[in-house]
C-alpha cells in the first residue's frame, strides 16, 4: 500500500517575519544592555539575571538555579535585575511591595494590608499597572490627537498668511493701477484742457484779427469817401455836384458790429469762473474719495497692528509723586498732594510722567490709551536712558516719541522742533503701534480709523517704554485719568482673506461713474462744445444746461467702453462699489 507524504514548502513570508523578530529581538536587547546599567550577582559578581525582592538579592545564572528547583524558594518573588532593591521593600515590614492601596495611592506590602490599610481598596501591583498603562496609552492617544490638531491650526494658519500675502500684493497692484489710472486721466484731461483752452485763445484771437483787419479795410474805404466829400464840398461845378451826390451820400456798406460775437468780458470772467468751479468741484470729489479710500486702508492697517498688542502695565517705580496709579496698573491721575515716594533712579522727580513696567527690545507692538475727558496729555515712548531727573524737553533727541495734546484742541508731535497736527475729529482713544527693527512709531486715532502722526526713520538699540502723562490739572478741568484700554481685535481677517463680493454694479451708485462724471466735465470736448453754443447761439442759460446734460450723456456713453478696465480695478478699492465681509 503506497503512502503519500505531504510536500514540504518552506513558508517565505513566515520565515521573514520570524527573522525580523529575531532582530528586533537582538536590537531590543543589545539597546537595552547599552542604555541601562549591568547589575551583578550578589556572590559571585557575574552579570545578574534575576533580582529575589523576598531574598533582596540579585543572582547570575549559576546561583539563580536553588529559586528554579527549591520548592520554598519557587515561592519568591523574582523580577528583572535591578539596582536598589530596597526601594522594593516594604520600610516597615521589610516584605515585597506586591500592592497598591487605591486609596491612599501608594505600594504596600502584605502586612500593611493587615494593618494601616486594613479595609481599603488594593490590588495587585501587576494589575494596577496594567491599568495605569491602559490610561497611559489612552492619553498618549489623545495627547497625538492634540498635537495632530495644532500641527493642522500651524499648517492652517501659514496657508491663511500665505493667502494673505497674495491677496494683498493683488490688491497693492490693483491700488496702484487704480491710482495711476487717475493721475494718468487727470493729467490727460488737464494737458486736453490746456490744449483746448489755448486753441480757443488762438481762435479768438484769429476772429479779433479777421474783425480788425475788415475795420482796417472799412477805415479806409470812409477815408477815401471823406476826401471825394471833402473835394465835392468845394467845387464849383453844380452839375457834377448834383452827379456825384447819390453815390457819395448814401451810407457806406460796413459790417453790423452786433453780429459780431466777441466777448472778452464773457470769455475772461464768466468761462474762467465756470472752469474754476468745476475744476474746485472735481477736486473736492476727488479729495472725499481719497479720504474715504485712506479711512479704509488705515482701519485695515489697525486690524493688522492690533495682532501685536501687548498688555501694557504701568510701573510704579517710574511714576511721579503726584501721579496715582489704579490697583490694576491700568489707569493713572494726578493730585495735588505730593506722594513720599523712594527717590529711585528711575523714577521722574519733575516730568509728570510714568512708564510702562516692560519694555520690549524688538520686534513689534501696540497699544491703546483712553484719552476722553482730558484737555491736556502726552503720549508715547521712552528710551530706557531717557533723563528722569530734572525738566525734559519732549524729542527724539532726547529719547522721546511722543504726540501731545495742549488747550483742548492743539496736538502736536514732539518732532524737535515739534509739528502742529491737523486733526478732523479729536480722539477718544488713541492707538500706538511700534516696530523696532523699521524703526517706526506710529499714533492712530482709533474710533476714528485714522493716522495722527508717525515717526520714522529712528535707529533703536535700547529698551523702549510706553511713555504716560496725564498732565496738569487747571481750574478742575483736565482731572479725567489716563486709562489704558484692552485692544479688541479679531482673527477674521486671517481666516478668510478672500471673502470679498463685489455689490452689484450700478453706475449712478458708483464712485467710479462719479470720477467719470468729473473726468468728462474737464473733457475738452464738452468746453469745446460749450464755447461753441455760446458763442453761436442766444445766450439762454436754461437751454444751454439743457444741452450741456445732453452732451454729458452722449460723452457718458461714448467713453463707457474706454473707461471699463479702469472702472472694473476702482470697483475692487471703493467701498461704494465693493463690500467687504470679515465675518
Amino acid at each position: 500500500m503506497a503512502s503519500f507524504r505531504p510536500e514540504v514548502c518552506l513558508n517565505t513570508s513566515l520565515s521573514e517575519l520570524t527573522n525580523q523578530l529575531r532582530v528586533l529581538s537582538s536590537e531590543k536587547g543589545s539597546s537595552a544592555t547599552e542604555l541601562s546599567p549591568t547589575v551583578s550577582c550578589d556572590i559571585c559578581r557575574d552579570p545578574a539575571v534575576k533580582s529575589c525582592l523576598t531574598c533582596v538579592a540579585s543572582y547570575c545564572e549559576t546561583h539563580i538555579k536553588p529559586h528554579k528547583s527549591a520548592t520554598k524558594m519557587k515561592r519568591h518573588k523574582l523580577i528583572d535585575p535591578m539596582e536598589n532593591l530596597e526601594e522594593y521593600i516594604c520600610s516597615n515590614h521589610d516584605r515585597p511591595l506586591k500592592f497598591f492601596c487605591r486609596d491612599d495611592q501608594t505600594c504596600v506590602c502584605q502586612f500593611c494590608t493587615e494593618a494601616d490599610h486594613r479595609g481599603h481598596e488594593t490590588v495587585l501591583i501587576e494589575e494596577e499597572c496594567r491599568e495605569k498603562k491602559y490610561h497611559i496609552i489612552k492619553t498618549q492617544t489623545e495627547v497625538h490627537q492634540m498635537i495632530q490638531g495644532k500641527l493642522r491650526n500651524i499648517q492652517e494658519i501659514k496657508d491663511h498668511v500665505e493667502i494673505m500675502k497674495k491677496s494683498t500684493e493683488e490688491e497693492i497692484s490693483a491700488s496702484v493701477q487704480v491710482f495711476t489710472a487717475v493721475l494718468r486721466s487727470i493729467e490727460r484731461s488737464q494737458a486736453e484742457l490746456l490744449e483746448v483752452m489755448e486753441e480757443e485763445q488762438r481762435a479768438a484771437e484769429r476772429q479779433a484779427e479777421g474783425l480788425v483787419e475788415d475795420l482796417q479795410q472799412e477805415i479806409t474805404e470812409l477815408q477815401r469817401r471823406d476826401s471825394e466829400l471833402e473835394k465835392i464840398s468845394h467845387t464849383e461845378d453844380h452839375l457834377q455836384l448834383l452827379q456825384i451826390y447819390p453815390t457819395l451820400c448814401s451810407p457806406p456798406h460796413t459790417k453790423n458790429l452786433a453780429d459780431v460775437i466777441f466777448d472778452p468780458e464773457l470769455w475772461t470772467v464768466k468761462v474762467c469762473e465756470e472752469r474754476m468751479k468745476t475744476l474746485r468741484r472735481a477736486v473736492s470729489e476727488l479729495s472725499q474719495l481719497f479720504n474715504k479710500e485712506m479711512e479704509k486702508l488705515v482701519e485695515t492697517q489697525l486690524k493688522v497692528m492690533k495682532q501685536h498688542a501687548v498688555d501694557v502695565t504701568l510701573d510704579p517705580d517710574s511714576a511721579h509723586p503726584n501721579l496715582i496709579l489704579s490697583a490694576d496698573g491700568k489707569q493713572v491721575r494726578l493730585v495735588d498732594k505730593r506722594q513720599k515716594l523712594p527717590d529711585n533712579p528711575e523714577r521722574f522727580d519733575e516730568c509728570i510722567c510714568v512708564l510702562g513696567k516692560e519694555g520690549f527690545s524688538s520686534g513689534r507692538f501696540y497699544y491703546e490709551v483712553d484719552v476722553s475727558g482730558k484737555t491736556e496729555w502726552d503720549l508715547g515712548i521712552a528710551r530706557e536712558s531717557i533723563n528722569r531727573k530734572g525738566k525734559i524737553t519732549a524729542s527724539p533727541q532726547n529719547g522721546q516719541l511722543s504726540v501731545i495734546l495742549r488747550n483742548g484742541n492743539e496736538y502736536r508731535a514732539c518732532a524737535g522742533p515739534s509739528v502742529l497736527l491737523s486733526l478732523s475729529k479729536k480722539p477718544q482713544k488713541v492707538g500706538v503701534f511700534v516696530d523696532y527693527e523699521e524703526g517706526l512709531v506710529s499714533f492712530y486715532d482709533v474710533e476714528n480709523s485714522s493716522h495722527i502722526y508717525s515717526f520714522t526713520g529712528q535707529t533703536f538699540s535700547e529698551k523702549l517704554f510706553p511713555l504716560f502723562s496725564p498732565c496738569l490739572i487747571e481750574e478742575g478741568k483736565n482731572s479725567a485719568p489716563l486709562i489704558i484700554s484692552p485692544v479688541t481685535h479679531s482673527l477674521n481677517f486671517l481666516i478668510k482673506p478672500f471673502d470679498i463680493q463685489p455689490a452689484p454694479f450700478t453706475p449712478s451708485q458708483t464712485n467710479a461713474l462719479t470720477l467719470q462724471h468729473i473726468v468728462s466735465r474737464l473733457s475738452p470736448v464738452h468746453w469745446a462744445a460749450r464755447w461753441r453754443r455760446r458763442h453761436s447761439e442766444p445766450a439762454d442759460p436754461e437751454e444751454i444746461d439743457k444741452q450741456d446734460n445732453k452732451h454729458h450723456k452722449m460723452a457718458d456713453r461714448s467713453s463707457t467702453q474706454q473707461t471699463d478696465h479702469r472702472r472694473n480695478l476702482i470697483r475692487r478699492l471703493l467701498p461704494m462699489c465693493c463690500k467687504r465681509s470679515l465675518d
